[in-house]
């Protein structure tokens, strides 16, 4: 079987999925159908929003499905109509059974973990939060339980101070784009080899909600170090910021780092030094680099504190 002959449907919404599927397009894969969510209104002025995934579609003249329910019968026989060989699954919604037994290649899916590791909704950014020094890729087939299927490939990048969920994010899209397309060679040249998952060996990586991302100024200066990288540029760590005028302010925070020289400081307490911004932590203190007051852009700590006065966050 060649590249052309070989039936591939894609399943993905964000940029993440569109960097393997733009590879698999320019490597003269046959993508004959991309499965993607439907499009939604955002905003306050309600503007149609539409996926990634779907604008890359469209770019390239792909034919495109977007279901509402992945049980739909009517979805699930058009599926069957175009007779695919191989279905590839990257950042989109947990497949049905009648979906994924489909091929008789079967299913793959790329998530952004050294699985076992970080099973879940936010592999890369519980990953960084957790100070893990490393993480990676996986190419797996696809199993009833969520992100538990035999692996197929796996890569591994460093965790560098400097990183945070955004570079991460870029630097696993890259290589996620290239294992995706080994995955599917060695599919089509019969060297495939797969490894189970290791019994009782995982580490989940839970979605994240608005209260995960609060900060608890009663850790360690390094667990908040991780916990704002691990959560920037979105969602974003954030806290309730007691200004002089007595006025409470929410901030979103982006960018710290560890500030032993004022560990003197009480968690939460607040000391300006010029045009810089220190916060006391449970042990030790970290220096806010960039921060966004609710209703504002975000803004560097120096040009922050032009215009506001703080005195504390306030502690959970």
């Amino acid at each position: 079987m060649t590249k052309k002959d070989l039936k591939i449907v894609f399943f993905g919404t964000p940029e993440f999925a569109v960097k393997s599927l733009d590879a698999l397009v320019n490597d003269g894969y046959n993508v004959a159908a991309v499965v993607t969510m439907p499009d939604k209104q955002a905003g306050r002025g309600k503007k149609i929003m539409q996926s990634d995934v779907k604008k890359y579609a469209v770019e390239h003249n792909l034919p495109l499905l977007q279901p509402e329910k992945l049980k739909d019968p009517a979805f699930v026989e058009a599926l069957r109509e175009i007779n695919a060989d191989l279905f590839i699954v990257i950042a989109f919604r947990m497949l049905p059974e009648v979906v994924w037994t489909m091929p008789h290649l079967g299913t793959f899916n790329l998530h952004g973990s050294l699985l076992p590791k970080y099973r879940g909704a936010a592999p890369i950014n519980r990953a960084i939060m957790n100070g893990e020094k490393e993480t990676g890729i996986t190419t797996f087939f696809l199993k009833h339980e969520i992100d538990t299927g035999d692996m197929i490939e796996q890569r591994r990048i460093d965790i560098l101070p400097e990183d945070n969920a955004g570079t991460i994010h870029d630097k696993l899209m890259e290589i996620g784009a290239e294992c995706v397309l080994h995955t599917v060679e060695s599919i089509l040249d019969g060297s495939l080899q797969t490894v189970p998952q290791p019994e009782g060996e995982f580490t989940p990586a839970p979605k994240i909600f608005k209260e995960d991302c609060r900060i608890d100024w009663n850790q360690s200066a390094e667990k908040i170090f991780n916990h704002v990288r691990g959560l920037s540029p979105y969602p974003a760590a954030w806290s309730v910021m007691e200004m002089e005028s007595g006025k409470a302010l929410d901030v979103k925070i982006f960018e710290v780092k560890p500030a032993d020289e004022f560990n003197m400081l009480q968690p939460g307490e607040v000391k300006v030094e010029g045009k810089k911004l220190f916060v006391g932590c449970g042990e030790g203190a970290v220096e806010i680099l960039s921060l966004q007051p609710a209703g504002k852009k975000r803004m560097e700590a120096s040009a922050f504190l032009l215009g506001y006065s703080p005195l504390s966050f306030i502690n959970l």
